[in-house]
């Protein structure tokens, strides 16, 4: 089985080797770098499948990073700060971040949350729902609209398969959480606020409302328009 590429990127060499060490003991193939500038060139080079990714980067800031790699691939991303603010921690998730961890940290936490992402990314049904404007190809793990690939993060890509897959429950912010992020998650209520404000973006028009707001509790999928099927 071939082995899973980590990108890990911090300005702190002493972080990099610590995950490093970790990562690769846990036997993930791991490339670094140690300024935004190398991290674009080596996640250009490498094509890893994950990357963990600090903010406070010389040369080019890792907010830059991240919405440049989002431009182009859905690849997994774990960001690190020492800002624990939630407003810090909301504009990573706008970003594109599927996960967000404050420093310090320890490092088997950071290897248990790869694990738990790289997981949901490989979660897969045969099924296949699609109407003419949105389509959602479980098992390519591909998201359509009007034929044309939409770029979503795992955790944006598991939070719409809950909803589509079972439309008439309303979830919970909490169940949400639960579900899409399962138990190394410590996030917040605001943070499935973020997810959907940027699904919404992706997914939806002005003629095309998929995900209901139920005030006071959460959200649900609206199936009445969408005229979905499943496809052999």
């Amino acid at each position: 089985m071939q082995k899973k590429k980590i990108l890990v990127v911090d300005d702190e060499k002493q972080i990099v080797e610590t995950l490093k060490a970790y990562l690769e003991k846990d036997q993930f193939d791991v490339n670094v770098a140690y300024d935004g500038e190398e991290a674009l060139e080596v996640f250009q080079k490498e094509r890893p499948d994950f990357v963990v990714l600090d903010l406070m980067l010389p040369k080019i800031t890792g907010e830059e990073v991240c919405l440049t790699i989002r431009e182009s691939s859905n690849v997994p991303i774990i960001m690190l700060s020492a800002k624990i603010n939630e407003d810090s921690k909301l504009n990573g998730f706008v970003l594109g971040a599927d996960d967000y961890v404050t420093k310090p940290f320890n490092p088997k936490e950071i290897v248990a949350r790869i694990h738990s992402i790289l997981k949901r990314v490989e979660e897969k049904t045969d099924s296949l729902i699609f109407n003419d404007d949105l389509k959602i190809d479980f098992e390519g793990y591909t998201v359509y609209k009007k034929d044309v690939p939409v770029n979503l993060t795992a955790s944006e890509f598991k939070i719409l398969s809950i909803l589509v897959q079972n439309p008439s429950h309303t979830y919970s912010r909490e169940e949400l959480i639960t579900l899409a992020f399962q138990d190394v998650y410590t996030g917040f209520d605001r943070t499935i606020d973020s997810h959907i404000k940027n699904l919404r973006a992706k997914i939806e028009d002005d003629e095309n409302k998929y995900i209901i707001t139920v005030r006071g509790f959460g959200y649900k999928f609206d199936n009445r328009k969408v005229g979905m099927r499943n496809e052999d």
